[in-house]
């Protein structure tokens, strides 16, 4: 478990601020797979994502290629959920948020010098990610050299976190609001 009703408010904030900070840089935590979910014209649509980053401000950054179907998505209606969930803990965590696309700016090119190698190829297909194949094998073909001209940064800012713990027929809940620059955290039923 990550946290007890023993524990006060701003301990279990500090536990669910460090798990997610963890899964961003622990290749092997549960959080560093996350699902997103995000909206558009046809409805709702979800996939997991790899969180790369977290900042103090509990800010979330994704890559993706800019010509992913989530990217339009998301400049069309940027409401988004995170959720993620840690099997040994038994804890959920639900992040709603905004999301924001960056691309060609400093921030980008700071991430982007942090991916090395062949890593690079996956934001360099000659095809756009979603586009129809005849054979798995045209998947596989790359724009040389290697650039930063489809790499795109997904930025959310989170509005509302909850953390849900289970644990039996006694599960807790807490729900943590951004306000200004702090955080309100409370109790809520599960």
């Amino acid at each position: 478990m990550l946290f007890t009703k023993e524990n006060s408010l701003e301990e279990i904030f500090q536990s669910v601020k460090h798990e997610l900070h963890r899964g961003a840089l622990d290749a092997k935590h549960p959080f560093r797979f996350v699902n997103l979910a995000t909206k558009s014209e046809k409805g709702v649509d979800a996939r997991y994502v790899v969180l790369r980053s977290v900042d103090d401000a509990l800010n979330f950054y994704l890559f993706t290629d800019a010509r992913t179907s989530k990217v339009s998505q998301l400049n069309s209606f940027p409401d988004v959920v995170l959720l993620f969930y840690h099997p040994d803990k038994r804890i959920q965590v639900k992040v709603i948020g905004k999301a924001e696309i960056k691309r060609n700016d400093e921030m980008t090119a700071t991430f982007w010098s942090k991916i090395q190698g062949d890593a690079q190829k996956a934001y360099n297909q000659v095809l756009a990610p979603g586009a129809a194949i005849q054979d798995p094998g045209d998947a596989f073909l790359w724009n040389e050299p290697l650039t930063d001209s489809n790499f795109a940064l997904i930025q959310i800012r989170p509005i509302e976190i909850e953390a849900l713990q289970l644990n039996g027929l006694e599960h807790l809940r807490v729900a943590m609001k951004s306000k200004d620059l702090s955080w309100d955290v409370s109790w809520i039923a599960p």
